[in-house]
């Protein structure tokens, strides 16, 4: 296995962050799939999420959860229930052919008008200064879809006002807080396994009960979101911190957008 498909493997990156002391906590449960393994997650945690070990932009992530009659898969915008899991399974491995996948427990995150909403957050390492939280945005699910992401349809808000709005001022000043610290212990556990890594892409959760999950990690964070926000800092400095390890953006965003703030 290459070096960049290393990096690139969400199941190597997880076994990563698992390994740390003041990480594993807020990573959510997660198997390679098998049928065993999706059985005993859903007993367990009644909803799952499944998506390809090697990926991006949301494609081919899908939940699955409990529902009348059976068990509902979101795949996209369109929505099946199978009677039994060994149907779902039957119908999961059609769809998903030989690609190697994760189920990952689902988190039931904080919701906008009932669309799921997670946060990205950038981790840039300075020539001067070491890393830095370059930029946090968040990201709210396009109507009837699982994930997201902006490549999906999702839309962008100000992560700042979104978390007054959905957690409170006084927890929305503590999540941020939060991230930053998850955001920088993640960049010191990678950096101990890509010495060259210069920036993380992180994807975070947070639940009914105001606690922060990690998501996703990603290791060539796509810069998008942050042309969707009406402050445009945060992208100007994600800019001016790649141009210092070589990397330029195209910038090409068409598909997320806009929320808010």
């Amino acid at each position: 296995m290459s070096k960049r498909t290393t990096e690139s493997s969400k199941w190597i990156k997880t076994k990563l962050l698992e390994g740390s002391a003041a990480l594993v906590r807020h990573i959510p449960a997660t198997r390679r799939l098998t049928s065993s393994s999706l059985g005993r997650m859903l007993s367990r945690y009644g909803m799952v999420y499944i998506k390809p070990v090697f990926g991006s932009c949301g494609v081919g992530v899908m939940r699955i959860e409990r529902a009348r009659g059976g068990w509902a898969v979101r795949d996209g915008a369109k929505r099946r229930v199978f009677a039994s899991r060994a149907n779902l399974f039957g119908w999961v491995r059609k769809r998903i052919g030989r690609k190697p996948y994760l189920v990952q427990r689902g988190i039931h995150v904080l919701r906008l008008r009932g669309r799921p909403i997670d946060y990205r957050v950038v981790v840039q390492k300075g020539r001067k200064n070491g890393w830095k939280v370059t930029g946090v945005a968040a990201r709210v699910a396009s109507p009837r879809k699982a994930v997201t992401n902006g490549s999906q349809g999702g839309s962008i808000y100000a992560a700042r006002s979104l978390l007054r709005r959905t957690a409170g001022k006084k927890q929305a000043k503590k999540l941020l807080s939060r991230f930053g610290s998850m955001a920088h212990a993640t960049a010191k556990r990678f950096e101990r396994s890509y010495p060259r890594m210069k920036e993380l892409g992180l994807d975070i959760a947070v639940d009914r009960r105001k606690r922060a999950w990690i998501i996703e990690v990603n290791t060539r964070p796509d810069p998008c979101p942050f042309t969707r926000l009406d402050d445009r800092s945060m992208l100007r400095r994600i800019i001016r911190y790649a141009r210092g390890y070589g990397r330029t953006y195209a910038l090409n965003c068409t598909k997320a957008r806009r929320g808010g703030g």
